[in-house]
């Protein structure tokens, strides 16, 4: 039987326990009992983790490339090896399904192991000077000690690719991960620690997200500020940064246009995309959540997309059947109705789906819904949850027209079996990532990021550890 681990804060290399602290529970979407008690930091423990942070930057910005490259590849082997522990820690709490976790505890040592290599490859340039005797060059700084804020669906991955870059570039960091997917924080934390990571350079810290934010954005020991989230809290986090002059990397919240064209292979189109729509129960910001499909495929592409649906099977996610989990909580369920419930009275169909699977756990139904109206809910908000709303279209202009018409821009996608086509819609979507004929977007060695209100700067790839240092022009005489 697997033990939910016990939780902390981890602060100057200790960590801290419940005792004495304020707490809240841990729930397991599926079954909606009790995991643990999360600890919150006081305004003490905050500050003794910006005061760490400070006091292993002056150290940890000193330390070769090459020795913080080696303790990011002993994280990522204990990564690995704790690969098991950690996927099914996920699942109890988030909820997506134990392949699902595996998977992404795997990309997330890829990712600390890419950021090892990386770290090696900060490179600066010579600029010829004007002058024989000149030396012009520009090198790369760690930016300073970083703030980082995770959510809860890639409760792994995301953390880990903070982490990593940050460390990578020499910068310290302090981590607020979700309240509601503690653990694989904490597991994830001591890996880094067990790897040798020195004392004050990585600190993980919970509590009421506002608070904690706004102390730790406020402090002039953070230099860097790093969120991954919805695009409300994004704007509010900026806004705070902003006092400041720092920072700061945003990935917000997206609404993913799909774009199948006629001469798609429109089955292959509808079996990928209905994947990518119920991967994580939708849960996903980079995920397909609005189908624009070309009126002469449409009857085809929605009957296998309904098909595919009807054919999940929804269940705790650590049930061998299923193939989908369940949402991360209550009030993501509650969300699911009222989209519904809106697209429906605006008068959308209903093609399958569409309601509270009645057992205990935070569980719904794939969703289709077929002609919703373009201000309803369903196409102006990120649903963030298992429904496909379906929307036909006749050529490119309208196309087009239609997916650029929300402020967000994180992904979209194209399937089309003309590169012609293709490419013209790949130009003209206005968004951050696309994909031709696949899903294809999320890669360890690829930049992750939007345009519009879906956010700033990268995550992932050279740009993404890039992000974490400043660069500063030397002139030699």
């Amino acid at each position: 039987m697997h033990t939910y681990p016990e939780l902390g804060l981890f602060i100057d290399g200790q960590w801290h326990l419940a005792q004495g602290r304020n707490t809240e529970p841990v729930m397991d979407p599926a079954t909606g009992r009790v995991l643990g008690n999360l600890p919150h930091a006081s305004k003490a423990d905050l500050e003794h983790a910006l005061q760490a942070a400070q006091r292993a930057f002056i150290q940890w910005r000193k330390v070769p490339a090459s020795e913080r490259a080696n303790i990011l590849r002993r994280a990522a082997a204990l990564v690995h090896q704790r690969r098991d522990t950690i996927a099914r820690t996920l699942t109890l709490e988030q909820g997506k399904l134990l392949t699902e976790a595996r998977d992404e505890v795997d990309a997330a040592a890829d990712i600390i192991e890419w950021s090892a290599e990386e770290a090696r490859r900060i490179y600066g340039r010579v600029i010829p000077g004007r002058r024989q005797d000149i030396t012009q060059m520009v090198v790369h700084e760690p930016a300073g000690p970083v703030a980082a804020f995770t959510p809860w669906n890639f409760p792994a991955s995301t953390p880990s690719r903070k982490i990593s870059s940050a460390l990578a570039a020499g910068c310290t960091v302090i981590l607020k991960a979700s309240e509601e997917t503690p653990a694989t924080a904490v597991e994830l934390v001591r890996a880094f620690a067990d790897a040798g990571a020195p004392a004050g350079v990585i600190a993980l810290v919970f509590g009421v997200p506002e608070q904690v934010s706004q102390r730790l954005i406020a402090s002039p020991i953070i230099r860097k500020i790093s969120f991954t989230g919805s695009i409300p809290v994004g704007k509010a986090l900026t806004r705070l940064a902003a006092d400041g002059l720092k920072r700061v990397t945003m990935e917000l919240g997206g609404h993913g246009a799909a774009l199948v064209f006629a001469d798609a292979d429109v089955l292959h189109a509808a079996r990928t995309l209905a994947a990518g729509r119920f991967r994580n129960a939708g849960q996903v910001c980079i995920a397909p959540s609005r189908f624009f499909v070309h009126e002469r495929v449409l009857d085809l592409f929605t009957a296998e997309f309904v098909r595919a649906a009807q054919a999940t099977q929804v269940g705790d996610g650590l049930d061998a059947t299923a193939t989908m989990g369940p949402l991360a909580s209550e009030r993501r369920v509650q969300a699911m109705q009222a989209i519904v419930a809106d697209a429906l009275a605006r008068g959308a169909t209903l093609a399958c789906g569409g309601r509270r699977i009645e057992r205990p756990g935070c569980f719904f139904e794939p969703t289709v819904v077929l002609n919703p109206a373009p201000d309803c809910r369903l196409m102006q908000e990120e649903p963030f949850g298992p429904i496909a709303p379906i929307v036909p279209f006749s050529d490119l202009d309208e196309v087009l027209a239609h997916a650029n018409a929300l402020p967000y821009g994180l992904s979209a996608y194209v399937f089309s079996q003309n590169i012609g086509t293709a490419m013209a819609a790949a130009r003209g979507l206005e968004a951050g990532m696309v994909a031709i004929n696949s899903l294809s977007l999320a890669l360890t060695e690829t930049p992750f990021g939007g345009v519009k209100a879906s956010g700033l700067g990268h995550e992932g790839g050279t740009e993404g550890v890039q992000a974490y240092t400043v660069k500063k022009f030397i002139s030699l005489a």
